[in-house]
């Protein structure tokens, strides 16, 4: 770095990057065979239609790990409106930046407009704006891949493969910082999470995907600048919380967003209960639920946002609920009510759920005040409700986590699932009358008699 660029970086601009080290395709071991066939197809059309085109990120990065990308971007010198007359599968997305959706069945392919250096706004193609934090909030710039290059954010991502001549282009020294697996920041940190906050949870979701440090330099001004999460749209976090928690590393996860101070201002109630109760069954039941849900996934099974939310909201609503009882003097029934729905409107401030979410999150929070509710055919029924599977494990994984009290109700359950409909009935009849809820007596009609119907039905009881 020249003595401009470390004054650059001491004043918080973004650096310059060197010229690119090219590596050749006998080096760098990337064959084509490996990309999907349709971002070879968008590749070769932007190629043949005059324009520059390059695989970019995530996919580079990862073909030189060894790993299969999941989604292979591409980045061009065509304009989106210039990719959009080249595709007739292609549409349009975004304000913050434009891009470029080629739709490919259930396959998408993602084309970029290289982006450029922010200019006093004089060309129509350089319009941004940023707000009064400096968060980028428009930030149609483009530019060439040298300035593109300057405009990514970890150097791990600001890798190119060249359709043209099969090379790959490191601006960053991105294939040095996969050797000694480390996330670093191109530029200032504190300038470009500024730019876009997100970026603190992305460095620490690459560092635990791709099991790499974050480097001093870009792990040092998290905990400061933690709060500017707060500018950022509650259903952007939303769809963030999804690749940190459905990755196959939930657990790494909310451990490094405790660390570094992020989680507070995802899920403030639930942070505040962790800080006052350190090493506790509240703790201990987060961190299972995290470890069941990688577990889950590792092994390619279903994982619904619904019940990682309805865990992550757990304990701030019964601490509501106990709240409201206490203040208002509501039954028990009527303050859980409107403690769930307080609760999902605070959160949403933060991490905006989508409403087939939350509804999921209710009916599993619902089942667990029923479960006591077994007598007549109340255990039946409830053992046929859409989300009981998932109450069920939401049950055991509080005994598990050291919620004794329920042990006793939870092998209850367990042993009835595994019964046989005999078997299943004469647990319920064993009931008696220990189970609460287990039905009202029933009323005598007036008049003082029995229809013949009724009569019978008692003597043959």
């Amino acid at each position: 770095m020249s003595a401009k660029d470390a004054s650059d970086a001491e004043h918080g601009q973004i650096t310059t990057l060197n010229e690119p080290v090219i590596i050749p395709r006998s080096e760098h071991g990337i064959s084509r065979s490996q990309f999907s066939p349709n971002a070879l197809k968008v590749l070769y059309r932007l190629k043949d239609g005059g324009y520059e085109a390059y695989l970019v990120g995530g996919c580079v990065r990862d073909l030189l790990l060894g790993l299969q990308p999941k989604d292979f971007d591409v980045v061009t010198n065509a304009t989106p409106e210039q990719v959009k007359k080249l595709f007739r599968n292609c549409r349009l997305i975004g304000r913050r930046f434009r891009l470029a959706h080629i739709v490919f069945g259930r396959e998408v392919i993602e084309v970029a407009t290289m982006r450029g250096h922010h200019g006093d706004g004089g060309g129509k193609n350089n319009v941004s704006h940023a707000s009064e934090h400096g968060q980028l909030l428009r930030d149609n710039v483009y530019g060439t891949i040298d300035e593109d290059a300057e405009r990514r954010d970890f150097t791990i991502n600001a890798l190119y493969y060249s359709i043209k001549d099969f090379c790959i282009y490191d601006y960053a020294n991105g294939v040095k910082a996969i050797k000694n697996r480390r996330i670093e920041l191109i530029g200032d940190p504190e300038t470009r999470y500024r730019e876009d906050p997100v970026r603190m949870l992305r460095a620490i979701r690459f560092a635990t995907k791709l099991d790499m440090s974050i480097s001093p330099a870009t792990a040092k001004p998290i905990k400061k600048l933690a709060d500017l999460l707060s500018n950022i749209p509650p259903a952007r976090l939303f769809e963030e919380c999804l690749k940190l928690f459905l990755s196959g590393k939930a657990e790494a996860n909310f451990k490094a967003l405790r660390e570094f101070g992020l989680f507070k201002h995802l899920f403030p109630a639930l942070d505040k209960i962790l800080d006052a109760n350190p090493d506790s069954m509240q703790e201990r039941f987060i961190i299972q639920m995290f470890i069941n849900t990688d577990t889950r996934i590792n092994n390619d099974k279903k994982v619904t946002p619904a019940f990682i939310f309805a865990a992550l909201l757990w304990f701030p609503l019964l601490q509501r609920c106990q709240e409201l009882m206490q203040r208002e003097q509501l039954p028990h029934f009527d303050a859980l009510a409107a403690a769930m729905n307080q609760v999902l409107s605070e959160s949403a401030q933060q991490v905006a759920v989508p409403k087939r979410f939350t509804l999921g999150a209710r009916d599993i929070w619902h089942i667990q005040h029923r479960f006591d509710k077994r007598g007549g055919q109340r255990a039946y029924r409830l053992s046929q409700q859409p989300r009981f599977k998932a109450a069920y494990d939401f049950m055991l994984l509080l005994v598990d986590s050291g919620q004794d009290d329920l042990k006793e109700l939870c092998d209850w359950w367990t042993a009835y699932l595994n019964a046989d409909v005999n078997g299943q009935k004469m647990m319920v009849k064993s009931l008696g009358g220990t189970s609460r809820g287990s039905g009202r007596p029933r009323r005598r009609r007036s008049g003082g008699s029995k229809r013949k119907g009724d009569k019978a039905a008692g003597e043959s009881s």
